[in-house]
């Protein structure tokens, strides 16, 4: 996950902490449902970027083992 992702992630995740306060203080349950369901936006973005991050991971992975086996067989070219 960038530092970026991280950032936007847990910025709205306090914002969704703050309405859901407040609207828990206030009694008004849209704001503390507008809280909430920023929290819920939060974590996704957090399942996001971390797929992102596995799926990038298996790209490499796939790129060093195609890679590797080109190694191979240009040494038993050689």
């Amino acid at each position: 996950m960038s530092m970026e992702d991280k950032i936007k992630a847990a910025a709205t995740n306090v914002e969704g902490k703050l309405k859901a306060a407040a609207g828990e203080l206030t009694g008004d349950n849209q704001l503390k449902a507008e809280g909430e369901a920023k929290q819920l936006q939060a974590e996704a973005m957090n399942a996001a970027a971390d797929l992102k991050d596995k799926a990038k991971n298996v790209v490499d992975d796939l790129k060093n083992a195609a890679n590797n086996a080109l190694d191979s067989v240009k040494k038993k070219l050689d």
